[in-house]
């Protein structure tokens, strides 16, 4: 790929990916007290510095960690004061552990309380520790290509809380996502004081604004689902604004892929003018790998300049793609956008959570080739 602006790159991919065995079973002897942090340590170490090399071995030209050290995509904003995602995360991996094991199970809806589960604020929000941070600076230590991090949005933290439970620390939904967007602000800041080339949003929760059943429960609270989605859109876009020495910044709009699961469906024209009209990243990642998906023709409300990475790889289990397969669906979106604002992507995360039935290695990685070798026939 020739050498170009990370906002401008054609092809991406959205940071985690297959965690070998051995790592998953570091993270088990963990959590059962059979080995040390400091051992788990070395194992999560030892396998980011292998999946970077074959990262830059096949030629990608923006690298991830895999989100090797998490045990799950979400727990970005895991060392909080007054919010304990990390207790959850781990109690969850540790009750079934095996589950990545059961390759066979179908594709299916994730239902409420499996796909997202929330827990009350304990006190006022107060960040602790950056978990990006630390997992950028090892990375940068490790990789010879541009380094990304990748953060929960904001909408999607707030939706974690159990609002009703969390008095008297907060009584709004709004006043809790005042504090997670500061605190992220932070974050970002902190993480691009350190050298952070490409920062990336994940925000599941997007997807629920154009889902009926999802708008439903909305309007049963009171609220309405368009007046939801200004309130995200200006949250995610306060946690990157006014930093100096801006990086690429990127938002990944996520409809699930958790244990071969997802959530949310339906088509982005109901939001879209909203949604691309306001959004202010360089670079916005989509997923349109599946009926589920949106068509094409919501990209006509993309404004000038950011460029649109179309999901058109599966990171579910499955056939791999062909180039021309590809190739056509890139062109039946320049159809609605100009081709020099399009780029290349899988869907999703390979592994979003470090338990559950996933891709394996050899096709995750005949998946990111196609997605090398289809992007030098479309763009060159």
């Amino acid at each position: 790929m020739a050498e170009t602006a990370l906002s401008e790159l054609r092809v991406d991919h959205v940071g985690s990916l297959v965690r070998p065995p051995a790592l998953i079973d570091a993270f088990l002897a963990h959590g059962r007290k059979q080995i040390s942090a400091q051992s788990l340590d070395a194992a999560v170490h030892d396998a980011i510095r292998k999946v970077v090399a074959r990262q830059q071995a096949i030629g990608l030209p923006i690298v991830s960690d895999g989100e090797f050290h998490r045990l799950n995509g979400e727990v970005s904003f895991s060392h909080v004061d007054g919010f304990n995602q990390w207790e959850g995360a781990w109690k969850s991996f540790l009750a079934n552990p095996t589950h990545r094991y059961a390759q066979q199970r179908p594709i299916t809806r994730a239902q409420d309380g499996v796909e997202t589960w929330t827990i009350p604020a304990t006190g006022k929000l107060s960040l602790r520790e950056n978990f990006p941070l630390g997992e950028f600076r090892f990375l940068k230590g490790v990789a010879e290509a541009p380094a990304k991090a990748m953060l929960l949005g904001p909408d999607r933290v707030a939706q974690m809380c159990d609002i009703a439970k969390s008095a008297p620390h907060y009584t709004s939904a709004d006043a809790l996502l005042a504090d997670v967007v500061a605190i992220q602000h932070r974050m970002v800041g902190e993480l691009v004081a350190a050298g952070c080339p490409y920062v990336q949003l994940d925000e599941p929760s997007y997807s629920g604004y154009v889902e009926q059943a999802t708008r439903v429960r909305i309007r049963s609270r009171g609220e309405e689902a368009m007046a939801n989605l200004k309130r995200a859109i200006h949250a995610s876009n306060s946690v990157i604004a006014g930093h100096h020495n801006r990086p690429t910044f990127a938002i990944h709009i996520c409809r699930g892929n958790r244990a071969r699961m997802w959530h949310g469906e339906g088509s982005n024209d109901g939001i879209a003018e909203e949604l691309f009209a306001t959004l202010l990243f360089d670079r916005v990642l989509l997923e349109c790998d599946s009926e589920r998906a949106e068509g094409f023709e919501p990209l006509r409300f993309v404004p000038k300049g950011p460029i649109v990475v179309l999901g058109l790889i599966s990171t579910k289990p499955g056939a791999v793609e062909t180039v021309d397969t590809l190739r056509r669906r890139i062109d039946d979106a320049a159809r609605c956008i100009d081709m020099s604002q399009l780029a290349l992507s899988p869907q999703c995360g390979f592994a979003s959570p470090i338990a559950g039935p996933v891709l394996s290695e050899d096709d995750q990685w005949r998946k990111l080739d196609l997605m090398l070798e289809t992007a030098r026939r479309v763009w060159g």
